[in-house]
């Protein structure tokens, strides 16, 4: 079993477990990318030792290259000297090295081919533990409004309740009740106490605000004399109304007073 694999099955149990405990999901959430971190962190070491190995793997082979190529080299500086025997044993080493390089060659294609699969995961698992850590204000947010819904409901469940209303109804009329009596109490005090004479001429004193108050406020107000009765007085603004024509004065020499003098003067006689 691969070191990925090994921690995509831890990663999956931390957080099977973060689901169902649920004690504190953004409590969860934040030890899940703890564990992921911590894992990352092992990862990272693991691919480290697999790259260490390849670069291993390729310093031998072209180590046996070089000797591969310098014992050919010294083969043929002895053919151009005329040591042909110290040529053959050159060329023995040659091949020896030669050998070992092809023999290192395999296992070193394939380490370096693991080592970058072992890197694009690495990058490709931090991407996901970044993408996680955004993700988990999201998921906080989601589940703190779906604890504030559940409050609501059960809050207006309660409401729905007509025993916690009724109890708030008696309490208001209990309440006014006691204003009741508390306003009667004192009138019955205020009629009981004080001097009862002066309460009854004060009973006689008449109100401000009477309609023959008020009336005589409106007069001042339009400008017109308090003790006027007539709707065509003179109106604010200089502007005079209609007068209906007075009656006559009967007056001294008229025959109306020369009647009335003689019927005072035949009850005098009489």
């Amino acid at each position: 079993m691969g070191i990925f694999q090994k921690l995509s099955m831890l990663l999956r149990s931390n957080i099977n477990e973060a689901i169902a405990r649920a004690e504190n999901p953004e409590k969860m959430l934040n030890q899940v990318l703890i564990d992921m971190r911590e894992q990352l962190a092992k990862a990272k070491q693991e691919v480290a030792v697999a790259i260490a190995d390849e670069r291993k793997l390729k310093a031998q082979l072209e180590d046996e290259q070089k000797l591969a190529a310098d014992w050919e080299h010294r083969a043929m500086l002895a053919v151009r000297e005329g040591r042909d025997d110290l040529a053959k044993q050159a060329l023995v080493r040659q091949q020896e090295h030669a050998e070992r390089a092809v023999a290192l060659a395999e296992p070193w294609q394939k380490q370096a081919y693991e080592t970058e699969r072992l890197k694009e995961s690495l990058r490709q698992l931090s991407d996901k533990i970044e993408e996680a850590k955004r993700k988990r204000n999201l998921l906080v947010a989601k589940q703190k409004r779906a604890q504030a819904q559940k409050r609501i409901h059960e809050t207006m469940a309660g409401l729905n309740d007509r025993s916690a209303f009724e109890v708030f109804d008696r309490m208001a009329e209990k309440i006014e009740e006691s204003e009741r009596r508390a306003i009667a109490a004192a009138e019955v005090s205020e009629t009981l106490t004080g001097d009862s004479l002066e309460q009854q001429f004060a009973a006689l004193k008449p109100a401000e605000e009477s309609v023959e108050f008020r009336l005589m406020q409106l007069k001042e107000k339009m400008g017109l004399p308090a003790g006027s009765t007539g709707a065509r007085a003179a109106l604010p603004g200089g502007t005079q109304a209609s007068t209906a024509p007075a009656p006559k004065q009967v007056g001294p020499g008229t025959p109306q007073e020369a009647g009335l003098v003689r019927e005072a003067e035949i009850e005098d006689e009489g």
